[in-house]
C-alpha cells in the first residue's frame, strides 16, 4: 500500500488533528486522571495501609478487601460504606473505583495481580502539566494497510513497563504496509470499541523524541476488503510514558520498525524532568 493522498484541505486536517489533541491531554488532565495518581501498590494477604489511600487492604480469592477505621469512609457505587468491604474478583484489565473525599481509589487487576492506585487531584505531576509535546500534524504520514486476520487469535504475551510482569493479549491478525518503500508489518491486537484494531510499537525515534518503551495507535475496523488507515499523527504515548506508577504494556518483538515514524506524540515533559 502506498501513503494516501494529502488531504485537499490541509487546514481541515490540522484543525481535527489539533480538536483530537486537546481531547487527549484533557482526559491526561482529569481531576483523576491518569497524572492524579500518586502511588502504585501491590497488596497481598497480609493487610496493610498504603499512602494516599485510607484502611488497610488485602488481596486473596474473594478479590481485594479494605478494612476502614472507625472515622473512615469510602463511597462505592454511590453508597457509602463503613468497616469492611470486598471489591469481588476484578478481571483482568478491568477496575472499579472508590471514592474518598475528593481523591478516588483505583482497584484494578493488571498481569495477574491486584493494584491499588491512589487518585488525588492536587498531585504535582496533574496540577504542573502544560501539555504533551508533538510533531506537527502531516498528512503524509497518513497510510494505508492491508490487515490480515489470524485463523484463529494469537494468545500473545508481552513484557510491562513494570519490571517481571506479563500481559497476555488475543491478537487477531497482523497489517502491512508500506512506508519509504519499505513494506512493514504490526500484529494487531483488539481494539476497544468492536471490530477496531490497537497496535502497539517502537520505532527509529524512540528514546530519541520519543517516548522509549512504547507508543500507541488505534486503527478504525478494517474495511470489507480488509483495507485500513494508519494515522501516525495519532500515535499517542502509553500512562507509563508520563509516570512510573503504570503498568503499560510493552510491544511485540515484531512490532519495533525499522523506520523513523516522525509523528504522534513525543517524550512528555515530565519524564524528560523524572530523567534529569
Amino acid at each position: 500500500m502506498t501513503v494516501q493522498d494529502a488531504p485537499t484541505d490541509i487546514d481541515a486536517f490540522a484543525a481535527a488533528w489539533e480538536a483530537w489533541h486537546q481531547r487527549r491531554d484533557s482526559a491526561l488532565a482529569h481531576e483523576h486522571g491518569f497524572l492524579a495518581v500518586t502511588g502504585l501498590y501491590w497488596p497481598d494477604a497480609e493487610p496493610q495501609r498504603f499512602p494516599g489511600a485510607p484502611g488497610t487492604w488485602s488481596s486473596g480469592g474473594d478479590g481485594v478487601t479494605v478494612e476502614l477505621g472507625e472515622e473512615e469512609e469510602l463511597v462505592v457505587d454511590g453508597t457509602a460504606v463503613r468497616g469492611r468491604h470486598t471489591f469481588g474478583v476484578i478481571p483482568e484489565r478491568g477496575d472499579v473505583t472508590a471514592v474518598w473525599g475528593d481523591a478516588v481509589i483505583e482497584i484494578a487487576r493488571r498481569g495477574g495481580h491486584d493494584v491499588i492506585r491512589p487518585r488525588h487531584p492536587d498531585h504535582p505531576l496533574r496540577t504542573g502539566f502544560t501539555g504533551t509535546p508533538t510533531y506537527a500534524p502531516d498528512p503524509r504520514w497518513v497510510v494505508t494497510g492491508t490487515y490480515t486476520p489470524f485463523p484463529e487469535p494469537r494468545p500473545t504475551s508481552v513484557g510491562a513497563s513494570v519490571e517481571g510482569l506479563r500481559h497476555v493479549y488475543d491478537a487477531p491478525g497482523r497489517i502491512r504496509f508500506r512506508i519509504e518503500g519499505r513494506t512493514l508489518g504490526l500484529t494487531a491486537f483488539n481494539g476497544q470499541t468492536p471490530g477496531s484494531l490497537m497496535v502497539l510499537f517502537t520505532d527509529a525515534t524512540s528514546g530519541v523524541t520519543t517516548y522509549a518503551a512504547n507508543r500507541a495507535l488505534r486503527i478504525d475496523a478494517p474495511g470489507p476488503d480488509g483495507t485500513v488507515v494508519l494515522d501516525f499523527n495519532r500515535a499517542t504515548n502509553l500512562p507509563c510514558a508520563y509516570t512510573d506508577f503504570a503498568t503499560c504494556p510493552l510491544p511485540p518483538g515484531e512490532n519495533r520498525l525499522p523506520v523513523a515514524i516522525e509523528a504522534g506524540e513525543q517524550i512528555p515533559h515530565e519524564r524528560k524532568r523524572i530523567a534529569q
